[in-house]
């Protein structure tokens, strides 16, 4: 039995209602509602196997729905989900490997596949150095002249790194961040950084899904939680009405029992 809170008003960005997805013999999700709300950041949490990634994948468009379940963006239901689609529609993933060409500078990774061109044809280089130059200055805070566009991203901090991919998906006008455990294997400082970058997403008005097993990294950054269980949906909480210690020991009891009650 899930427990659930007040939703907010409005339209949510993307809604999943009633979504189920398996495998040959193995159900993955059972009956999942889950929405993101405009503005939002909201956390997914659950031990290994409890379906984040297959609900994930859906967002992403890698799956689509079972019979019977149904995707809708900006309050219309989208009949054709897929990757193709939910780029489209402003969907971007930073995935923990960060998906960036460590041995590139920071402008041609800002702009990997989107470079603009000139009118004759050739890469827009110097635009693309000084759209980099101020995004580092407006979304990452870099003011050293010692961190330049043209700096190598093995220099950079795994922090940093973060940064240059989620501001990368900010420019091109994400509406929904799906960020895929974005602190792992980072230090305290690198962690620190990471979710002011998060924190940033909701500052310029868009939405993100932040996954994790860490909720000491996922509670200070979010609106909303969800926790699943066994594929299922087992609460969803207001980060406004429940403590982070009372969050703790409710996903303590759903991976003894499975159930909150």
């Amino acid at each position: 039995m899930s427990e659930t809170t007040p939703t907010p008003a409005g339209t949510p960005v993307i809604e999943l209602r009633n979504v189920s997805k398996t495998f040959g013999e193995v159900r993955s999700l059972s009956g999942i509602d889950f929405a993101v709300y405009p503005g939002e950041i909201v956390g997914l949490l659950g031990d290994n196997g409890a379906g984040k990634s297959t609900l994930v994948k859906t967002v992403m468009g890698f799956h689509r729905p079972d019979p019977g379940g149904e995707i809708w963006f900006n309050g219309k239901l989208i009949d054709d989900w897929s990757v193709a689609r939910a780029r489209d529609l402003g969907i971007e993933t930073v995935y923990q490997e960060r998906a960036l060409c460590e041995k590139q500078p920071i402008w041609r990774n800002m702009f990997m596949g989107r470079e603009p061109r000139t009118k004759w044809g050739l890469l827009d280089v110097k635009k693309m150095r000084s759209e980099s130059a101020r995004l580092m200055s407006e979304h990452m805070g870099f003011t050293s002249a010692a961190v330049h566009p043209d700096n190598v991203v093995s220099t950079m901090s795994g922090g940093e790194k973060q940064g240059v991919a989620i501001t990368r998906a900010l420019y091109f006008d994400a509406n929904l961040v799906i960020l895929d455990e974005p602190t792992m294997g980072l230090s305290l400082t690198e962690t620190g950084k990471t979710l002011d970058f998060v924190r940033n997403i909701k500052a310029v008005g868009k939405s993100a899904i932040f996954i994790d097993h860490n909720i000491f990294h996922v509670y200070p950054v979010v609106d909303r939680l969800y926790v699943l269980d066994r594929g299922k949906v087992a609460g969803v909480y207001d980060k406004t009405q429940i403590s982070m210690e009372d969050l703790i020991d409710r996903l303590y009891r759903v991976a003894r029992t499975g159930s909150l009650t």
